[in-house]
């Protein structure tokens, strides 16, 4: 828990939005600070603020089972799925990706097929949001396609992406494959050794890192012209120009590298949080549906429909818990969320969506609190809609 600004202790819930940032990544962007250098200098500071920068690109590197020198420091996972989907598109062909894709994904897909919308082939999901096999064949089998990209994990519902046979269907079909494993790294596994990924997108503050710092994993060998978003210096191999940004850099290493020790029993542990909110939740509240409980999930993250309850109604009415509607990158977008649209489920049924998100710092009182404050908002916001006028 942590204290929010009022007198009450607040239950954190909310790490698919942003994670605490770890002590580690806490103490490297100090250190960093504490030093002036330019990383791309070539005096003693300078080499000083490239070493630090040289180390947080090995260890995010270890994490994900890569050469440091696949690695692309970016502002985070929007910069790199931008970067990702520009290079790929601009070798010509089709872009074919998920109607469940982050905002990042989708929104930059359309605009980069918005004068030939042929060129952008939107696959569906299944009722639990697993990726409808068929019609991704289907989409593959038209020809033509430059880049796959589907996300690891889905950051509304947790729900997993098998990535190993989309892969390979994708290189027979002639296409690099792109994955936004923002909400997988630092999570699950990812073995970039095995799991045989063109590009990955990332974003440090996932994982405890601090915001505004991510990486594009480019794998060696893979032929991509460059199509930088920010033109100037030669930093980061040509993929992007500007000062190196050490002090984030620096915390998005340290937090790699404390995520990777002990992830296995971390996400045990988490996994047996969420099942029990999960399950107190659809014991004491009526009409409370999970959403993707019989697909993969990430550990920690549940999408819960309280029918007849409005999601801004029910987290207005339980302050002490940092829980949030959906993507926090959309949040002030209106309408429902297009994930659950694309689930079936209904817009009144979307509007009715929270998203509870654990994490390393979660702990058996929050969810207890979260579960206590959950009951008592959706039954107060349903006995006020219910009340006559």
């Amino acid at each position: 828990m942590v204290e929010p600004a009022g007198d009450s202790v607040l239950a954190y819930l909310d790490y698919n939005a942003t994670a605490p940032v770890r002590p580690q990544a806490m103490e490297a962007v100090l250190a960093a600070m504490r030093e002036a250098g330019n990383a791309s200098s070539t005096h003693r500071s300078g080499h000083e603020a490239a070493a630090r920068v040289t180390v947080a690109r090995r260890q995010l590197a270890e994490l994900l089972s890569c050469s440091p020198g696949e690695l692309i420091f970016t502002s985070g996972a929007t910069e790199a799925n931008n970067l990702a989907l520009r290079a790929a598109f601009s070798a010509g062909g089709a872009i074919v990706t998920s109607m469940v894709e982050h905002p990042a994904v989708l929104e930059t897909a359309k605009h980069l097929t918005r004068q030939q919308s042929d060129l952008l082939r939107l696959v569906p999901v299944d009722g639990e949001g697993v990726l409808d096999r068929d019609a991704f064949h289907c989409a593959l089998a038209e020809g033509g396609a430059a880049l796959v990209s589907l996300m690891a994990a889905n950051n509304e519902t947790g729900v997993l992406t098998d990535l190993g046979p989309i892969v390979e269907a994708a290189h027979a079909a002639g296409a690099l494959v792109h994955t936004d494993a923002t909400q997988m790294v630092g999570r699950l596994p990812i073995d970039l050794a095995v799991l045989d990924v063109d590009l990955l997108s990332l974003s440090a503050h996932k994982f405890g890192g601090p915001q505004g710092v991510g990486a594009l994993f480019v794998r060696r060998g893979v032929q991509l012209p460059h199509h930088p978003l920010i033109y100037g210096g030669g930093q980061e191999r040509g993929w992007r120009a500007g000062t190196l940004n050490v002090p984030g850099i620096a915390g998005a290493g340290a937090a790699a590298e404390a995520a990777h020790y002990g992830m296995a029993d971390e996400s045990t542990r988490v996994a047996q949080l969420r099942d029990a909110l999960e399950t107190a939740l659809v014991e004491q509240i009526d009409d409370c549906r999970i959403n993707g409980t019989a697909a993969r999930r990430l550990p920690g993250v549940t999408s819960i429909t309280f029918t007849g309850a409005p999601a801004d109604a029910v987290l207005a009415a339980m302050p002490d818990v940092a829980a949030s509607e959906g993507s926090a990158c959309s949040s002030g977008a209106p309408g429902p969320s297009h994930v659950l649209l694309a689930m079936g489920r209904s817009r009144e049924e979307a509007e009715a969506t929270v998203r509870f998100s654990m994490g390393p710092g979660s702990t058996g009182p929050d969810v207890t609190q979260a579960v206590t404050s959950a009951i008592r908002a959706v039954r107060k916001v349903r006995a006020a809609l219910s009340a006559p006028v």
